[in-house]
């Protein structure tokens, strides 16, 4: 049996009078490799804070057999000892005196690793990491025996992790295996919650008819013809009751019935989203932006620095754009000349350019999330609702002042505005930075969906390989094509008989699966994946 370094038991955590953190047991055993994963402001870092130690739980107790060394996500570096510079080489740190944010990353990682303890715990230490950044941490955490791991970064929590903890709505729930795995396990779940869902509205529906039908009957009973005479009235009478008694406690009984269904919430499922793209007056040429020769430095004679020398690139409308390179390469100096009008690159006529950035300035901090959304807006209110309420600003949401949203918030506020207004062509820089994983995979999914061209830098591995159709590398003044993820030919659409038959196949398992103490229940949940793997095949 594995040793137990960390045990918590009974956590409940406070803030105010509001309960944020529930977690009735979770242990850390030698050779775990955990990640958390959670919405921002879930209560991800206050878990692990506890966990820790740097924060005490209003309720409950957290033993710790072993030290444990930790990284926030925002600090200052000082790599002082021996072994720290030893990780900061490792790092491939230089050791100069002034550091960008992410060689203060690295230094501070450096510290974290030369520390030497057992256990690590890690808040989002990817942050401001290029790509080379993300493998060499890689590589450290895979030499690390035990970690906690809180990151939104999916590649890393599929190679690194053996074990997933959610923290969602203040609860705490564990998952075995990496970051894809979690995400099927959730899928199945989900699945499952809404066929409970339709079988219990199925049930209300036929108990409730029922119901209606037996109070129609009970009203029906007609009193004694006044042409009866008092000995057949009274046998009438006697008859009426009985039948009215039976009908009454028939009536009690579908009541008690309806009343002791075990109530199923719908699982919510995310608004769809349908834009006129036809109102940004798409280009219709084939390449929409090009450059046969670009060149630019900074700076003058013996203290320029080129950035481009004699670069050649296109790209293709309707394209999906991944521009890669190492930090400081010029990647976002080759958006800035795009957006700046340099007359070495060619724009189609009707191109459009609209340029997300982290500063935030296309933002009114005085307005509501829905001004700030429509102020330039040529799509529908509702059609920018429904945007915004896939980006999880529902409902009073939308009449929050942007000045009182955070970060990420304000990062999902810049996207609507973006993609509801008539640009055609969408230049994204970091686009992932600040954002949790849901909606990372929102707007993974929104520009996969898009039907206009799209440029993006990121360092995030998953969604470059999830979104990109093709890829260009910065290196060496240059900028070079790889392949991306390869275009796919439509699918053949599956035959809907076939759909049927699988969706009642799946139907009959779940129900025999809802029944307590059912043979074979093992035989049934692999039927029961079977199934699912083939419908999603076809979808």
């Amino acid at each position: 049996m594995s040793e137990i370094l960390l045990e918590a038991q009974n956590i409940v955590k406070y803030y105010a009078d509001r309960k944020v953190l529930e977690c009735q047991n979770f242990k850390l055993l030698r050779g775990d490799h955990v990640g958390v994963v959670g919405l921002n402001g879930s209560g991800k870092t206050t878990f692990l804070n506890i966990l820790a130690g740097e924060l005490q739980p209003d309720e409950g107790v957290v033993r710790r057999n072993c030290e444990i060394a930790c990284f926030a996500q925002f600090g200052d570096a000082c790599a002082e000892t021996d072994g720290e510079r030893r990780f900061a080489g490792s790092l491939e740190l230089d050791g100069r005196d002034t550091v960008s944010g992410g060689e203060n990353v690295r230094i501070r990682l450096a510290e974290t690793f030369g520390g030497n303890k057992p256990v690590l715990f890690l808040d989002e230490p990817a942050s401001n990491l290029d790509a080379e950044g993300v493998k060499l941490l890689s590589g450290q955490l895979q030499r690390t025996e035990t970690f906690l791991l809180i990151s939104h970064d999916r590649w890393l929590l599929d190679t690194l992790c053996d074990k997933i903890v959610e923290v969602k709505d203040g609860q705490i729930t564990c998952y075995s295996g990496n970051y894809s795995s979690y995400k099927e396990q959730s899928e199945q779940i989900r699945e499952r919650q809404l066929f409970e869902y339709e079988q219990y509205v199925g049930e209300k529906k036929r108990l409730t008819e029922a119901l209606i039908d037996r109070e129609r009957k009970a009203n029906s009973v007609k009193k004694a013809p006044s042409r009866m005479g008092n000995s057949e009235a009274r046998l009438h009478k006697r008859a009426a009751l009985e039948k009215q008694e039976k009908i009454h406690n028939a009536r009690k009984a579908l009541e008690s019935r309806i009343h002791q269904l075990e109530s199923k919430e719908r699982p919510k499922n995310a608004p769809r989203v349908s834009f006129d793209f036809s109102l940004t007056d798409p280009p219709r040429n084939k390449i929409v932006i090009e450059s046969e020769a670009l060149s630019f430095a900074y700076g003058k004679g013996a203290k320029s620095h080129a950035i481009f020398d004699g670069a050649a690139f296109q790209i293709a409308g309707g394209s999906k754009t991944a521009v890669l390179g190492k930090n400081g390469v010029g990647k976002s100096t080759l958006f800035q000349l795009i957006v700046g009008g340099d007359g070495q690159i060619r724009i189609a006529p009707k191109g459009r350019i609209g340029y997300f950035r982290q500063d935030f300035t296309q933002l009114d901090l005085e307005k509501t999330v829905l001004e700030n959304a429509m102020a330039e807006a040529i799509q529908t209110e509702r059609t920018m609702r429904n945007l915004l309420a896939r980006l999880l600003f529902r409902r009073d949401d939308v009449y929050k002042k942007a000045g009182v949203l955070s970060g990420g918030e304000r990062v999902k506020l810049s996207f609507a505005k973006l993609f509801g207004s008539a640009c055609n062509i969408l230049l994204l820089d970091e686009p992932t930075n600040y954002l949790d994983i849901s909606s990372i995979e929102v707007l993974q999914e929104m520009v996969r969906e898009y039907e206009g061209t799209v440029l993006f830098i990121s360092h995030d591995r998953t969604f470059c390989d999830s979104v990109a159709t093709r890829k260009l590398t910065i290196e060496n003044g240059k900028i070079l094509e790889q392949g991306g993820a390869p275009s796919k030919k439509k699918a053949k659409r599956p035959d809907d008989s076939e759909k049927a038959l699988l969706e009642l196949k799946l139907a009959e398992v779940i129900s025999r699966l809802s029944i307590p103490g059912v043979p074979d229940r093992e035989k049934l949940e692999a039927e029961y994946q079977a199934l699912l793997a083939q419908k999603r095949k076809l979808s």
